[in-house]
């Protein structure tokens, strides 16, 4: 292993430790400041996120690509749109990937899915759906909070987009292969992973082009239009990658993020069950995950050069902005685990910010409003399993890889 390869996410600086802060770029082969796959990050993810939010805000990895870490340069990098583009995979990413008038055109088409009205019709179903998954479980008894998330989110989504019930062990087993090829960090094997879903939408799609197709979401997007002409068959694929491949892992992590927190907070817990109103609940689950945030980062490529926190970035350097980090910026939030879900809302930023700011949102909060309330009706009590230790999911991911709760 050579100088240029740091063997942790520090350099020999140890800006984590405190020592002195990265020097000005002079020119000189660039040196990381971390590793964001490092032992230091897989052992403390939060912990290391918020020490270079402090001592290294604008950080250099071992690839060239920029992190950057507080609330304030992570808003101004998802807002300026002109200088950050969201275009930086070779891969078609409807609509999460475009930028301008095209972003937008997508953007239009996307958002009719998720609109109030379809929500409220929706809930209901979710609600069923949350309520049948939850008398599944023995109570009282164990249960994996990521696991338990990640069936409701497959059993949430075929619901709504009309996909088949046979599916579901096809796609569970899916999630897994999808989690362990982004940490594998092998393109071999994410291409393979990518492929199989693929396979598993176009076959859905083929189904439903014809005039005795089902009439749900899916056929409706299959027979939807942008700028007035139809979606091509690699839009569909990506519209329908987005919604759900990335979601079904992410409701998962949410899932054990939010369980987890209320076994470890009896006093949340029981005002939860005393009810409160949607909004409420709604306020405190993106509290919860504001400080555990799962969706660690987001990518951009500056589109000139540019200065971020002292550093200088070059055209065509890639930037990642570390959600998790921002959302636990002592200068926006107070102290790293103040909970103030009214407070703390306007700035969370769990959910994105801007144009691009997830398009599904009302959908995952509706999903997460169900399950939490299925599983606090269920029991009379969500405890820590003092048997089985809780694992932490690694980067790039956030979150819980599992969750172990003793239900009463």
């Amino acid at each position: 292993m050579t100088e240029h390869t740091p063997s942790d996410e520090l350099s020999a600086d140890d800006h984590l430790g405190g020592g002195r802060a990265p020097q000005p770029d002079d020119g000189r082969t660039p040196r990381a400041d971390w590793n964001p796959r490092g032992p230091r990050v897989r052992r403390d993810p939060l912990a290391a996120y918020d020490a270079l939010r402090t001592h290294c805000p604008v950080a250099r990895g071992p690839d060239g690509a920029w992190t950057v870490f507080s609330h304030a340069d992570v808003m101004a990098t998802v807002l300026d749109h002109t200088t950050f583009s969201n275009a930086v995979s070779r891969h078609l990413q409807v609509p999460n990937g475009m930028d301008g008038a095209e972003h937008s055109a997508f953007r239009a088409v996307v958002d009719r899915y998720f609109t109030p009205e379809r929500m409220r019709d929706l809930e209901p179903v979710v609600r069923d759906v949350a309520t049948e998954l939850v008398a599944t479980i023995d109570v009282p008894g164990p249960v994996d909070a990521v696991a338990l998330g990640a069936r409701f989110a497959v059993r949430a989504q075929s619901a709504w987009l009309g996909w088949p019930g046979e599916l579901e062990e096809e796609l569970l087993g899916w999630v897994e292969e999808n989690r362990l090829a982004t940490r594998s960090r092998d393109r071999g094997r994410t291409a393979a992973v990518a492929q199989h879903f693929t396979t598993i939408i176009t076959t859905l799609t083929a189904a439903r082009r014809g005039e005795d197709a089902p009439p749900d979401v899916t056929t409706e997007l299959v027979r939807d239009r942008v700028d007035g002409r139809p979606l091509t068959d690699d839009e569909i694929v990506s519209i329908l990658r987005n919604w759900t491949g990335g979601d079904l892992g992410s409701m998962a992590l949410c899932a054990g993020v939010v369980l987890t927190y209320l076994a470890d907070h009896p006093d949340l817990q029981a005002r939860l069950r005393a009810g409160v109103p949607d909004r409420e609940l709604d306020h405190v689950l993106d509290e919860i995950l504001r400080l555990d945030d799962p969706f660690v980062s987001n990518r951009r490529i500056a589109t000139q050069p540019v200065t971020i926190a002292g550093r200088s970035v070059a055209a065509g350097d890639q930037v990642l902005v570390n959600w998790t980090a921002a959302n636990r910026d002592p200068r926006v939030f107070g102290p790293a685990d103040a909970f103030d879900p009214e407070a703390h809302a306007p700035y969370n930023l769990v959910w994105g910010i801007g144009k691009h700011v997830c398009p599904g949102r009302p959908l995952a909060t509706l999903e997460l409003r169900a399950l939490t309330r299925a599983v606090l009706a269920a029991t009379s009590a969500v405890h820590p399993d003092p048997d089985r230790p809780r694992e932490r999911e690694r980067p790039p991911a956030g979150g819980w890889a599992s969750a172990p709760l003793a239900l009463l």
